[in-house]
């Protein structure tokens, strides 16, 4: 920070680029050094928030500038000021609040060369994952002010971060085996995890659907300690992160409300910020009853589902965010909330009709499983015996990514639902019987062309949960049943 004083009790910066709560700054800081026994200087103070062009937001700014204006006033000695990134919000009694994006600040610090940061308390579990970093605590700007100018310490943080994420890796709110009944269902779930497939689930209000949903994180692969870095940045930047949270330790299942907007749903804004997509990066995105959101709202998440990223383009830059995670959808089979043939079904064709076309033929072409998920019975309902626990069908889905892995060492895939036309061929390869299978599903059942990709993509997934490195006529089968929407029942 660069300051230079006049003889006007004025307070200046470049306040075209930055936001209202920088440009209040001099009132909290004002205010919140008066009560710790300090002052701003009765002169103009000129403060150089370089680069100008860059638009700067949030009160994260506050102690930054106010230990600058001591240090500049000769009010508090700075030999070793250069040395540390300083960073929190002021109240105004001089107490520090916490900030947002303290993990990617904490990475640009080391990657600088700076010897360490200081932080409000409730951020430095965040920050103190970054190795080769000093992580400093402090509740009160006076706190900081003595560490410069008499050389008290500040409670210093250290996170063993291998041992912590190891610790909650396995840290899951619900499991599989708490779902009673529902199957073929679990089935279907345990094939989209084993291959990145995304899912579309179909059934009756209280059919379980998102009883389902929420527990695909469940039985996804653990997050690496990569991904779990890269999954916190998003989410330290949104600010999102739980005060005595420093890792995601587990995939976000992100569930935005059907009134979500299109900036909400992929992010954006005048100053970009991720958008649920985003935050839902390395993990699952469930969107309860996908037709009561808004056409443009679905549309604008096939370049993300397709790219796995998303670019939010502005007049004077371009953002890119991460956007590669798996989509679970749900949705009652018609506006009256039962399947066409069901005897309650008091939907006529034209409504249904209306209420299928709200999801459009490019968007479910990016969803490679439907699944019909019936309504529970009573006796399964009351049975005692507990469901397959998510643990075991993870080892499953586990040895199924190990195998996919292995097979596209050489390209730029992690999983089956990625590849493309060329992978499908070479992957793909079906005997006569499989082919004369799926032949025959395409004439009989009506599907329509872009089902036969995703059906050899599913098959693949299923012969790689069963180990077999053919893919055989029984996984082409299994495959077929997942393709619910394409069939002639559902075009009314």
């Amino acid at each position: 920070m660069n300051t230079t004083h006049a003889d006007q009790n004025l307070w200046q910066r470049n306040s075209w680029s930055c936001s209202n709560a920088i440009k209040e700054s001099s009132y909290r800081i004002s205010a919140a050094l008066k009560n710790v026994g300090y002052k701003i200087p009765g002169k103009k103070i000129t403060i150089n928030m370089a680069p100008a062009d860059l638009r700067k937001e949030g009160a994260a700014y506050d102690l930054s500038i106010a230990i600058g204006i001591l240090a500049a006033s000769d009010q508090i000695l700075a030999e070793n000021i250069q040395d540390y990134v300083i960073m929190g919000e002021l109240s105004l009694d001089g107490t520090l609040q916490p900030i947002q994006g303290v993990l990617p600040i904490a990475i640009q610090a080391r990657e600088e060369g700076f010897k360490g940061i200081i932080l409000p308390k409730q951020n430095t579990r965040e920050a103190a994952i970054v190795n080769s970093l000093d992580v400093y605590a402090a509740e009160n700007i006076k706190e900081v002010i003595d560490f410069f100018n008499e050389g008290k310490t500040l409670p210093k943080v250290v996170i063993d971060t291998r041992k912590e994420f190891q610790e909650k890796i396995n840290d899951f709110p619900f499991d599989f085996s708490e779902v009673k009944g529902q199957e073929t269902a679990k089935r279907a779930m345990e094939v989209a995890a084993a291959g990145g497939h995304n899912i579309i689930l179909i059934g009756p209000p209280g059919s379980g659907k998102t009883m389902l949903a929420k527990r695909v994180p469940s039985i996804l692969p653990p997050l690496t300690l990569k991904e779990a870095l890269e999954t916190t940045k998003i989410h330290s930047v949104a600010g999102k992160m739980g005060r005595e949270t420093s890792l995601m330790t587990v995939r976000p299942f992100r569930a935005p409300h059907h009134t979500i907007s299109d900036v909400a749903l992929v992010g954006g804004g005048s100053y970009p910020q991720p958008g649920e997509i985003s935050l839902a990066h390395n993990g699952v995105l469930f969107l309860d009853e996908m037709p009561e959101f808004k056409r443009t709202v679905l549309e604008v998440m096939r370049q993300p589902l397709e790219d796995r990223e998303v670019t939010i383009s502005r007049a004077r830059f371009t953002v890119n965010y991460p956007a590669s995670f798996m989509l679970v959808a749900s949705m009652n089979p018609s506006p009256s909330g039962f399947f066409p043939d069901d005897p309650n079904n008091t939907s006529s064709v034209y409504e249904m009709q209306r209420y299928m076309n709200k999801l459009s033929g490019p968007l479910l072409d990016r969803i490679d499983i439907h699944i019909e998920v019936q309504k529970v019975e009573f006796e399964q309902l009351t049975e005692k015996r507990k469901g397959e626990k998510s643990e075991q069908i993870r080892k499953r889905v586990l040895i199924a990514r190990e195998i996919q892995g292995e097979r596209y060492k050489d390209l730029n895939i992690s999983y089956n639902a990625q590849i493309g036309p060329k992978e499908i061929e070479k992957f793909c390869e079906l005997d006569s019987a499989s082919f004369n299978l799926i032949k025959l599903a395409m004439e009989k059942l009506n599907l329509s062309a872009r089902a036969f990709d995703r059906i050899l993509k599913v098959s693949r997934t299923i012969a790689d949960l069963e180990e077999s490195p053919n893919i055989l006529s029984h996984h082409i089968s299994e495959a077929i049943q997942y393709r619910s929407l394409d069939r002639e029942f559902w075009n009314v």
